[in-house]
């Protein structure tokens, strides 16, 4: 009896008196030292050829001034930045993670990781919907395709989703700061993301999650509907086998993208925020794995930006010649 009458009043002076946690504890990986000194080369890699990638791909059409111009490859440019921001969201913590045995990250660091990674996610779902817009005008309205996709209305494209993902990681933020932590404090991740955290909150919080699988299912299986239905139309518009087996090809690097991108963030956010063990390997595919993808999916299937990095090679005299004698 005295030790229920224990339970009771500890229960009541955590309702009234939350002690909120400082820190967080990230799952990581493993807790093997060797295992993890072979990730850290592993996602340093990585990292690396995410940034020489993407850094690439944004420099290459900076300087070119036919792809600077192309709408395509503007937003292209735009995807790159986004990857390269994306990445760095999640992956430096994590390099230094795999080295330190704690693996601790403060409570305010943990905010802000979380309202970076939804921001710059989002703004890429949007982005990478333009990008399915563009390519239908330019299929399917060829004619008037530097008419409709102008450099104004790109950047108005660009700026919205932008101004999309802040909206969207707000009112995630919002939602989780509003929660209590008082333990335990241990992420089964190894980075701060909605459905971990919030599994950590001592309060209930089935309406908070059903609002926040509410926003991000929306917008990751929404902008997913959209992207496929603009796929689906452009290949019904076009009558000839050839015309769809050309317009398939032109389009093929874009779906893989896709792909890669979307099915895991569905997987994640457009179900109820239960825990599988399969969740962190999802997450480096989305997180780690496809920024560092997307340049070589584009560059690879392109012979325009692989001719203009060429180009840049050249130009900056990085390219070794042969003297003459």
């Amino acid at each position: 009896m005295s030790n229920q009458n224990n339970q009771i009043h500890l229960e009541k002076h955590i309702l009234y008196n939350p002690i909120y946690v400082k820190e967080f504890v990230l799952a990581g990986f493993s807790q093997t030292p060797s295992i993890e000194a072979g990730l850290f080369v592993l996602f340093l890699f990585f990292y690396v050829s995410t940034w020489v990638g993407n850094v690439l791909i944004v420099v290459t059409v900076a300087s070119n001034d036919y792809l600077n111009t192309s709408p395509m490859y503007f937003l292209l440019g735009n995807l790159s930045f986004l990857d390269l921001c994306y990445s760095t969201v999640t992956t430096p913590k994590l390099l230094a993670d795999f080295l330190d045995k704690e693996k601790l990250i403060s409570y305010d660091q943990c905010i802000v990781q979380l309202f970076f990674l939804h921001l710059v996610g989002a703004a890429e779902m949007f982005l990478l919907t333009v990008m399915a817009y563009d390519r239908y005008v330019a299929i399917c309205r060829p004619l008037h395709y530097t008419t409709v996709m102008s450099r104004g209305l790109c950047c108005v494209l660009v700026a919205a989703s932008w101004m999309g993902g802040f909206v969207h990681s707000t009112v995630q933020t919002i939602l989780t700061i509003r929660l209590p932590f008082c333990g335990p404090n241990q992420v089964d991740n190894f980075f701060c993301d909605v459905p971990p955290v919030i599994k950590l909150a001592c309060a209930d919080t089935f309406v908070i999650e059903l609002l926040m699988v509410s926003n991000s299912g929306l917008i990751s299986t929404g902008s997913f509907v959209v992207l496929v239905s603009s796929y689906a139309t452009i290949l019904l518009k076009i009558r000839s086998k050839e015309g769809r087996l050309k317009a398939l090809s032109t389009c093929a690097s874009h779906l893989m993208v896709v792909t890669l991108f979307f099915g895991p963030c569905i997987f994640i956010y457009a179900r109820p925020f239960s825990v599988f063990s399969v969740d962190k390997m999802v997450s480096v595919l989305y997180n780690v794995i496809t920024p560092m993808l997307n340049p070589l999916i584009y560059t690879l299937r392109n012979k325009e930006v692989k001719s203009a990095i060429w180009k840049l090679w050249d130009r900056t005299g990085l390219t070794w010649k042969k003297q003459e004698t």
